[in-house]
């Protein structure tokens, strides 16, 4: 029986996916070397009879031809991720995003089996627009800053995926993804809202970064996974890029302290330069919002759970 392939299916984003793919009847495979996923993430559907889980860097999957052939589609979710990983461990950074999406997407072509890649808003750079549309020229930092190496190794996936479906004829979607959150992520790699959330619950102070005074929109995981579910099935959308998140915008600073509301948290808030949160000359962008009118038109669907909710399913979870 043919099966949806899903790489990084066992992080944040892939696993909520991997349950609904299963719930809407779907076989599944999963390649995830465990780097940044967790094999708890799928524990309600570990021992599902249409789930199958391969631990392995996709480069070094030796089933990684076979998978492919009997997939119907594939989603690569697979990647290097989190601010943190990437100025402490820029090569890591480079090898896994690079590497492993060109092995992928080779064996995709020889087959011919649609891809779905997962990109970032991290793509759109220093641009001081109000709002990111795809069709944006892109404005990248410079190369000593390692943070702006996430953002070209990235770029670069897309450039490759659309190299493939240029010159392959391989199906293919895009899709930059913003600030998702939701059960099950984790701060271990610098994600704002799960690291306020546990300093809230703890009554340690909340780490705003820089001034926190720049503004974010955050996206509901459910809300992630319909997006993706529906652009993988939708014929219309092969060969684009569409972003996909909210747009309910707030500064970092607000942000803290609506967490510390919501969980009726005594912590204080706490402003950490960037230079000592992550290293000298760090670079950020102020605004990150995206336009989504090219999702909805493509999907009939768009991000929409408040900020409010969000914050509150979140907590309730962990």
């Amino acid at each position: 029986m043919p099966h949806t392939l899903i790489t990084g299916g066992a992080g944040f984003i892939g696993s909520h996916l991997v349950e609904r793919l299963l719930a809407d009847g779907k076989s599944v495979a999963v390649v995830d070397d465990l780097s940044t996923g967790r094999l708890e993430n799928l524990h309600a559907v570990r021992a599902h009879p249409r789930l199958r889980v391969v631990e392995s860097k996709i480069s070094m999957c030796s089933d990684l031809a076979r998978l492919v052939a009997e997939s119907e589609s594939i989603y690569h979710l697979a990647a290097a991720v989190g601010v943190e990983l990437v100025v402490r461990s820029p090569i890591h950074v480079l090898q896994t995003n690079l590497h492993e999406t060109e092995v992928l997407l080779e064996a995709a072509a020889a087959h011919g089996v649609p891809v779905l890649l997962a990109s970032t808003s991290e793509v759109y750079g220093k641009s001081q627009k109000e709002a990111f549309d795809e069709e944006d020229d892109l404005l990248i930092g410079p190369p000593h800053q390692a943070r702006w190496s996430y953002a070209c190794s990235k770029l670069m996936d897309e450039f490759l995926a659309l190299a493939y479906a240029k010159e392959r004829s391989l199906p293919m979607v895009i899709v930059r993804l913003f600030n998702t959150v939701g059960p099950r992520q984790t701060g271990q790699y610098g994600m704002v809202l799960p690291r306020f959330i546990a300093a809230a619950r703890s009554g340690q102070p909340l780490r705003v970064y820089g001034d926190g005074g720049q503004t974010r929109c955050f996206c509901y995981v459910r809300d992630t996974v319909e997006s993706l579910v529906r652009l993988a099935n939708c014929a219309a959308a092969r060969g684009q890029v569409f972003n996909v998140g909210g747009t309910e915008e707030i500064s970092i600073r607000e942000l803290a302290g609506r967490v510390v509301e919501i969980l009726g948290s005594r912590s204080a808030i706490q402003f950490v330069p960037y230079s000592q949160a992550y290293e000298p000359g760090f670079d950020d962008m102020r605004r990150r919002k995206p336009m989504v009118q090219k999702l909805t038109a493509a999907i009939g669907f768009h991000p929409s759970t408040a900020l409010q909710t969000i914050i509150e399913l979140t907590a309730a979870a962990g």
